[in-house]
């Protein structure tokens, strides 16, 4: 069985920029260490990628905070994950799920059956959109979330999060319960 990671938008503005947090700040070293943990071919990394006239979308209608905008540096990846990804294939994605990677990863699964771990940002935005269309992908392969590797916008949010994903049969580790 191969173990395949995913590392979830570990860009510097959901790190220590626009939307950045203390707890997302917490989890750079946890993760740049799990990294360093797989094969570097089997690490896959998204990176929120908006365009200039994302205040006009749907998503920025929302959450009227410009962020990863592709190009800026808020989009870049924390340099401390990006010298950890060296040779992992990063994602560019426009929203909070990657269609793109889920079809990858099933493709990847009929080869050769996968367990995937999750880590990253946000857990209750983009974590939890990419574990459930995952999970509703391959229901049968075992699919977890590294909780301490993560962090959401609160720590309310997280907790919902990994609840969320938890009664949706995710497996939910290193949670401090």
């Amino acid at each position: 069985m191969r173990k395949i990671l995913l590392v979830i938008d570990m860009q510097k503005d959901f790190i220590d920029g626009s939307l950045g947090t203390q707890e997302a700040q917490s989890i750079v070293k946890k993760v740049t260490e799990k990294i360093g943990c797989y094969r570097k071919e089997d690490v896959y990394a998204t990176r929120d990628t908006h365009q200039e006239n994302y205040l006009e979308t749907s998503e920025g209608k929302h959450l009227p905070v410009r962020h990863c905008i592709e190009g800026s540096a808020g989009w870049e990846l924390h340099p401390d994950i990006e010298d950890a990804l060296s040779g992992a294939s990063i994602i560019n994605k426009p929203t909070f799920g990657s269609a793109v990677l889920a079809d990858l990863l099933q493709e990847e699964n009929q080869k050769e059956e996968l367990e995937i771990e999750i880590v990253g940002l946000c857990t209750d935005i983009c974590v939890v959109s990419n574990a459930l269309l995952l999970k509703a992908l391959m229901p049968e392969i075992r699919i977890a979330v590294d909780a301490s590797c993560c962090a959401g916008v609160t720590p309310e949010s997280h907790e919902a999060a990994l609840t969320t994903m938890k009664m949706c049969q995710i497996e939910i580790e290193n949670h401090a319960d």
